[in-house]
């Protein structure tokens, strides 16, 4: 399983138990704090936040002030009032409380200037962790303000958890990813907003035999091996989804196509073995995607492009998922580079989609065409020609 499917999964998961009651949903514009008691799994919750989605009958969709999105139905809820008092997120020392109140014993945190991580690995491998995450936020910031785009602040901290080792994560993530807990490096949650993962240093074809703690110098050496690379660029490509999550240059739960959400964090995954910190390329040639896409243009059928733009069906098919991630981080780096402004445009109207508000196939190529032009073949035809260039 491809890890970025489980981000998807996830949305797919959420998305039926709140459609399949709900015949039509309308935007809440409520500011008050929501306070909402409900029982889910048999457990009763009592959370504070927002309403972001109201249906007809009486479900909802729920921002609680640590970042977390809640899918209630309306037989779930137990007692829903609202404050008088607007709804705010925590502040750091309470969102600090309240992530380590769900998680094992033994977590530290460690913060940076717009990450908290919590760890229960050595302080070091945290720090080059919170290094690492802040200057991709820096970057991505950079390149997407330098495009004109208003980005803002995360309205809190970003979560990253980071586990000792891969039995951790797995045990602690089932609950999440059942079993593809176990074929995962790290992953982001749509629903929990959190990245979590586990210390790439303590995977035994990296460490040094006997080697047991790692300084920064040590960890930068180690993880920018060859075969280390593409494990820090799955980190960074789950971080880049959690940015642009929390940033506004998407919405969580909005119907933001694969092709643009995954190829853009293929866009700024991109490893560099030859940087001593383990990742600092962006939009610079992606090898194992280039190399993919340029052996499924031999057999690339004619209406791929289209096939792409209109529905996410590629990306979940076993057999199609590695040429729908390969062709997409290939059309964002083609269209990046030939066609910026219609690209700004195109993320402009993304962004502007709200949760829960699926989009037809013809929809969503009327939004293509409406930003790109209207005759696609002759795009399509330019983006081939194009790709077969790059080397």
């Amino acid at each position: 399983m491809n890890y970025d499917e489980v981000m998807f999964r996830t949305l797919e998961n959420l998305l039926p138990l709140l459609i399949l009651s709900c015949l039509a949903w309308r935007c809440s514009a409520v500011q008050a704090a929501d306070n909402v008691t409900f029982k889910q799994g048999g457990k009763v919750n009592h959370v504070t936040g927002k309403t972001i989605v109201t249906a007809q009958d009486g479900g909802i969709l729920l921002l609680s002030a640590d970042g977390k999105l809640w899918t209630i139905m309306p037989g779930e809820i137990v007692e829903h009032h609202e404050d008088d008092k607007p709804a705010t997120p925590l502040s750091n020392d309470e969102l600090k409380k309240r992530v380590l109140s769900e998680l094992p014993a033994g977590f530290e945190t460690y913060g940076t200037v717009h990450y908290l991580i919590f760890h229960n690995t050595s302080r070091a491998y945290a720090q080059w962790c919170g290094a690492l995450f802040e200057r991709l936020y820096s970057t991505f910031q950079n390149f997407w303000t330098r495009r004109g785009f208003k980005l803002h602040e995360p309205a809190t901290p970003l979560v990253v958890v980071i586990y000792a080792d891969r039995a951790a994560f797995s045990s602690q993530s089932a609950g999440e990813l059942g079993n593809r807990a176990n074929g995962v490096i790290g992953y982001y949650s749509l629903q929990t907003n959190w990245v979590k993962m586990y210390d790439l240093t303590g995977v035994e074809s990296l460490r040094p035999q006997g080697e047991k703690r790692l300084d920064a110098g040590a960890i930068n050496q180690l993880l920018s091996r060859p075969e280390a690379t593409m494990m820090v660029s799955t980190v960074i490509h789950e971080a880049t989804h959690q940015i642009a999550f929390n940033c506004g240059l998407q919405q969580r739960l909005a119907d933001i196509p694969l092709w643009v959400c995954e190829g853009l964090a293929e866009y700024f995954e991109t490893p560099n073995p030859n940087y001593g910190k383990g990742w600092k390329t962006v939009g610079e040639l992606n090898p194992p995607r280039i190399e993919r896409f340029n052996e499924y243009l031999s057999r690339r059928p004619l209406d791929s492009l289209t096939r792409l733009i209109v529905n996410d069906k590629r990306f979940r098919a076993p057999d199609q998922a590695l040429d729908a991630y390969a062709e997409a981080w290939a059309l964002n780096y083609f269209l990046l580079r030939q066609h910026a402004k219609e690209y700004q445009k195109y993320m402009d109207l993304l962004a502007e989609k709200g949760p829960l508000m699926s989009d037809s196939p013809a929809a969503r190529l009327k939004d293509f065409k409406d930003c790109f032009g209207q005759d696609v073949t002759a795009l399509d035809a330019e983006f081939v020609k194009y790709m077969a260039r790059v080397k």
